[in-house]
């Protein structure tokens, strides 16, 4: 039995060499076709088996070649192209994109002296004017108005002597007529009394209703869609950025709401704007602070109106409802240079404003003298000056062309 069990240990060892034999053969033939496929182009066509593991080997060594730094590289370009693709409606040469751009690399660079935290990148802008078309034929919210007393037929007959002289006054001055004048606050009141008594939603149905008539200026664009796409790029650059976006109008805040909704990616409650009074449906002429909101209200707009958000008051509602400093501002005219100056001045963080000019006679209803103007104020108050006819390669898209 000794014997047997020697002969049988014996032969388990052969066998065990045999098999490490075999596959440092193996080990060693894979090494010499790798050598030889790096080596020559050529590779025997007879040997069957040898093809077969050039094939494999090939596959990894191809997997092998790949390094990290190759795909990052891609990354990166990709990641290039996708921050200038972000302003691709300005041209290249526009020196208000390049500041924009400038000011996007110092700000979002953790090493850089300017940098600011993602919590402080807060940017405002105007509304009429600077990202929506303002004068078709005149702002959106003066159409409205006229369009609720004058026209509409669930209403007309129904508004105030106050209403429809305001209406009168501002259709002529659509109709060119330079000796009428309407106040801001005036507007302002009539809105609150024609849309008096509405639900928030029904408010906002009603400007949805509105902004889909064709605008009357332009052919193949209704007045919601009369946003300025260079702008729009801008707020999805500035979002991309990790920028909190607000818009700051003088125009109803209901209605900015209703022209907004689904056209510009802002949520309502980053909308500021003009305000009106907004009361329970049963409360009457209770004062607030005597009524409780019941399930049988509804809350609705009251009639009155209460603050128009231009110049000063543009400012104020800014640390009201926002509570920081902006560090970007967009505007287009005089109303804004309060919030322009806001930003800019005694800021410390970097920070920059930017003022339209309405230089484009052919695209927009543009004004020469306006715009420069705008631009004379830019330069004495350390603005920076949009062309919309030399920066921007469209303002509205193609298929777009005035009457």
């Amino acid at each position: 039995m000794d014997n047997q069990d020697k002969q049988l240990r014996n032969w388990k060892a052969i066998a065990a060499t045999s098999v490490v034999v075999a596959l440092a053969s193996v080990i060693v033939v894979l090494i010499i076709g790798v050598k030889g496929l790096r080596d020559s182009s050529a590779r025997p066509a007879t040997e069957s088996s040898a093809a077969a593991t050039e094939a494999a080997v090939t596959e990894i060594t191809e997997t092998e070649e790949v390094p990290a730094s190759s795909e990052e590289t891609e990354i990166a370009e990709e990641n290039v192209d996708e921050e200038t693709d972000y302003l691709s409606l300005w041209t290249a040469d526009a020196e208000a994109k390049k500041a924009l751009v400038s000011y996007m690399e110092a700000i979002t660079d953790e090493t850089s002296a300017d940098y600011i935290p993602v919590e402080d990148r807060i940017a405002v802008f105007d509304m009429d004017g600077t990202i929506l078309c303002e004068t078709d034929p005149y702002y959106f919210d003066h159409c409205l108005l006229v369009y609720r007393v004058l026209e509409d037929p669930s209403y007309k007959d129904k508004a105030s002597a106050f209403e429809k002289d305001v209406a009168t006054r501002l259709q002529a001055k659509f109709d060119g007529d330079k000796n009428v004048e309407v106040s801001m606050m005036e507007h302002g009141q009539a809105v609150a009394m024609a849309f008096a008594g509405m639900t928030i939603d029904e408010f906002e149905d009603y400007v949805e209703m509105f902004k889909n008539q064709p605008a009357p200026g332009y052919n193949g664009m209704t007045r919601g869609e009369a946003f300025y796409k260079p702008m729009l790029q801008v707020i999805d650059y500035l979002q991309a950025n990790d920028f909190k976006v607000y818009i700051v109008s003088g125009t109803d805040r209901l209605i900015v709401r209703g022209l907004i909704k689904g056209s510009v990616n802002i949520p309502r409650n980053q909308l500021i704007g003009s305000d009106e009074l907004l009361v329970a449906s049963n409360q009457g002429d209770v004062d607030g602070m005597e009524y409780t909101f019941t399930d049988k209200d509804k809350l609705v707009t009251g009639g009155e109106f209460i603050i128009k958000t231009l110049d000063m008051n543009k400012v104020t509602a800014i640390m009201t409802e926002i509570g920081i400093q902006p560090v970007l501002s967009f505007g287009n005219s005089t109303g804004d240079s309060a919030m322009a100056n806001f930003t800019i001045m005694n800021n410390k963080y970097k920070s920059l404003a930017f003022m339209l000019c309405c230089d484009d006679l052919e695209r927009e209803n543009g004004n020469t003298s306006k715009a420069d103007k705008m631009r004379d104020l830019c330069k004495d108050n350390n603005w920076i000056a949009v062309s919309m006819k030399n920066d921007w390669t469209t303002i509205y898209g193609e298929g777009v062309t005035r009457k």
